[in-house]
């Protein structure tokens, strides 16, 4: 879809005094995640001067910027414009220059190996309860679906994952747990997410993968990143822990 036929959906609001959020519709869909990628590759494409980081989420990009180094950029340009306004029209001016409505982003697709169930998946029985399904069934459907990263967040290297089938959607428990295992594979509503590190939660834990998405020694340091594509690989108990030691 061209931006000329979008652009009115898009808005811009700042945030704080050092950043604005460039809001890309309202529904979590895949069609406004793509616009989110959009907006995200053509500010990473083409920085202005004072650029720090842009942060995609489910439906907006947030853009961090300089304040004293946009004004100083103004300023040459002999432009009367605060920091935010600035960035603001630089952003809509690039938008409406590069944006192509023949841009589709290569999803990359990452394989998650999982052991479901037992202690590693200590909710799975409890999910297919809620479903009226047999355990089994709730595994077959969780590793039948392909599932998009629409962002990265709560801790480092968490992703949240759409396209959950209704079939084995369930609540968030009441009762969050103080900690839950590093690799921990959950359910809440209609998302699915692994934890990347111990941490309190309350979503439904159905498994644990040996695979790990936070890696802090690496320049990026998440696994997965906003568009990727993932697909749960079931694995036995066995190969669960041999490749754990491995990735020790």
């Amino acid at each position: 879809m061209a931006f000329s036929t979008i652009k009115d959906s898009i808005t811009f609001h700042p945030l704080g005094d050092a950043a604005i959020v460039i809001q890309a519709g309202a529904d979590i869909c895949e069609e406004i995640h793509e616009r989110v990628v959009q907006v995200f590759s053509c500010i990473e494409q083409h920085p202005f001067v004072g650029y720090v980081e842009a942060v995609q989420a489910f439906t907006n990009v947030t853009v961090f910027y300089e304040p004293y180094t946009v004004h100083q950029s103004a300023q040459l340009q002999k432009v009367d414009l605060s920091p935010y306004e600035w960035v603001k029209n630089y952003i809509e001016t690039l938008l409406e220059e590069k944006w192509r409505e023949d841009v589709h982003t290569e999803r990359r697709i990452v394989e998650i190996p999982v052991c479901y169930g037992g202690e590693l998946g200590p909710d799975l029985e409890e999910v297919a309860r809620i479903n009226g399904l047999t355990p089994e069934e709730v595994v077959r459907i969780h590793t039948g679906g392909t599932y998009l990263v629409y962002m990265i967040g709560f801790a480092p290297g968490f992703p949240f994952l759409g396209g959950l089938s209704e079939k084995i959607a369930a609540p968030r428990r009441e009762t969050p747990r103080m900690s839950i295992p590093k690799g921990s594979v959950g359910i809440a509503g209609k998302q699915t997410g692994v934890y990347p590190i111990s941490t309190p939660g309350g979503w439904q834990l159905i498994g644990q993968t040996p695979l790990s998405l936070f890696l802090p020694d690496r320049a990026v340091p998440s696994l997965l990143k906003a568009g990727d594509e993932v697909r749960f690989v079931q694995m036995s108990e066995k190969e669960f822990f041999s490749m754990k030691e491995a990735e020790r």
